[in-house]
């Protein structure tokens, strides 16, 4: 028994949508499967850990806005020259001394010591951070020029 007015008229919606099929099913879960670990590992190489850190180890200050600072640097390659860029802050709060660091080759822990100089009376020091790109001024392997 059928109900009038409950059957569609032929060609007037269309055919009658399929459902979808197993495969579809699968492709659209690999996919998923395959972006989300895409994006763990852009995760990872972004936000993992540093292949170098540096941490303040102390400071002390110095007449003439200067401040000894000595710092530890950690490498994942010590085989690698790096550059550390330290800075000392006024009583403000705001940077008034910055200083790029050549960090050698050597171990995988180096302890270095400098005196920055800033433009007011510093009260605190700290490290800006650390990279492997030495700009060529910096370098000692390169003979010098003038």
């Amino acid at each position: 028994m059928t109900v009038p007015g409950r059957e569609l008229p032929e060609g007037r919606y269309g055919a009658p949508k399929a459902r979808r099929s197993r495969r579809t099913a699968l492709v659209l879960t690999v996919c998923g499967v395959l972006a989300g670990g895409f994006v763990a590992y852009l995760g990872y190489v972004n936000l993992g850990s540093a292949p170098i850190e540096a941490e303040r180890a102390g400071f002390s200050g110095e007449p003439g806005n200067r401040m000894r600072m000595t710092f530890d640097v950690t490498r994942q390659t010590p085989d690698r020259p790096a550059v550390c860029v330290v800075r000392v802050r006024g009583a403000d709060g705001q940077e008034s001394g910055r200083k790029e660091v050549y960090v050698p080759p050597g171990g995988r822990s180096t302890r270095l010591t400098t005196v920055v100089r800033g433009t007011s009376e510093p009260v605190t020091a700290d490290v800006f951070g650390c990279s492997y790109q030495v700009p060529v001024y910096l370098s000692t392997s390169q003979p010098p020029t003038g």
